[in-house]
């Protein structure tokens, strides 16, 4: 199924739960992205086609006819739809959990919350706050990642498709582009990596998310490979491809700010002028680049030099 008719069924799901009475088919319409596109006859063969569809994985789809109306309306109840009491052992529910922290801001949610807001501004009175939950569960997953390039791994690895990308090594500003077979994204002390087959070194490899530059690009078709049967992705992770060999930073600070800055300092010199000089240790350029870059004007990176190269980059791509 593709991601254009995955959101659109879930839109619907949600815009007929949503709703206190019966919808139209028009207004179902004009309130799930996905059918406002359409003309008249595409939109009435795709619409009873997702229902029946919705149908047959056992979601109800109830048809109130009003004789005071000339077109049905539809809705879903709350009662038909939501599962009974569930009982989960600890580790079940833990795993549960862990999953549910899977994205920062998902499309589907983003979507879905859309939807909800074209039937408010459309005068149709819904059950549910814009951004808020169905059934009490959050409608938006979290997990914090400001990697660029999580997303479109995540979605490779889903639909196992081979991605290329431009990398950048360990303590090197050389950059090279790398086809690989994404068999997992996993985290690691705070860390993103990216498991799987590079085909340009024909071996296994793991690649630090924070180390992509550009774009992450896809090759050829979903399904194009298979992760071996036993691969131990963490396994493969717990030996990260670079020396995690604690450096330090030397950092100029503008007087009276970044006070969390100068809290994990290693020292602090007052200096001539409006700036201080601070030593920060790090392990990582990307990370420490990303850190000082979002404080803006009131840092600047003296030394090492790759360190200071990382943060220029990120500043030149946010004027760019």
């Amino acid at each position: 199924m593709s991601r254009r008719k995955t959101e659109r069924l879930l839109n619907l799901v949600i815009c007929l739960l949503a709703t206190r009475r019966p919808l139209s088919a028009e207004q179902i319409r004009q309130a799930v992205p996905g059918y406002d596109r359409d003309g008249d006859e595409a939109f009435q063969r795709m619409f009873e086609r997702d229902k029946n569809e919705l149908r047959e994985i056992g979601i109800p789809i109830d048809v109130v006819r009003d004789p005071w109306e000339d077109e049905p309306g539809y809705r879903i109840e709350r009662q038909s739809y939501e599962l009974p009491e569930i009982t989960l052992e600890p580790d079940e529910a833990a795993v549960l959990g862990l999953a549910a922290q899977v994205w920062q801001r998902a499309s589907l949610a983003e979507a879905a919350s859309g939807a909800l807001l074209k039937l408010r501004a459309g005068g149709v009175a819904t059950d549910q706050p814009v951004g808020g939950s169905i059934g009490g569960s959050a409608l938006e997953l979290r997990v914090d990642t400001r990697d660029p390039a999580f997303p479109a791994l995540w979605e490779a690895v889903r639909d196992r498709r081979v991605v290329r990308f431009d990398y950048r090594g360990a303590g090197s500003e050389n950059v090279r582009s790398r086809t690989v077979e994404p068999w997992g994204v996993v985290s690691r002390n705070g860390r993103w990596y990216l498991a799987g087959f590079d085909h340009d070194r024909g071996a296994p490899r793991v690649f630090r998310l924070s180390r992509i530059t550009g774009q992450v690009t896809v090759v050829g078709k979903a399904g194009a490979f298979e992760v071996p049967e036993g691969v131990d992705l963490r396994g493969m992770v717990g030996f990260p491809d670079d020396s995690t060999d604690e450096r330090v930073a030397v950092v100029r600070v503008r007087r009276g700010t970044c006070e969390g800055l100068r809290q994990l300092a290693t020292a602090v010199r007052e200096g001539d002028g409006e700036w201080d000089e601070a030593e920060l240790p790090f392990s990582d350029p990307e990370r420490l680049a990303g850190w000082m870059a979002s404080l803006g004007a009131d840092v600047q990176v003296a030394e090492p030099p790759d360190a200071r190269e990382a943060v220029i980059r990120r500043l030149k791509g946010a004027m760019a």
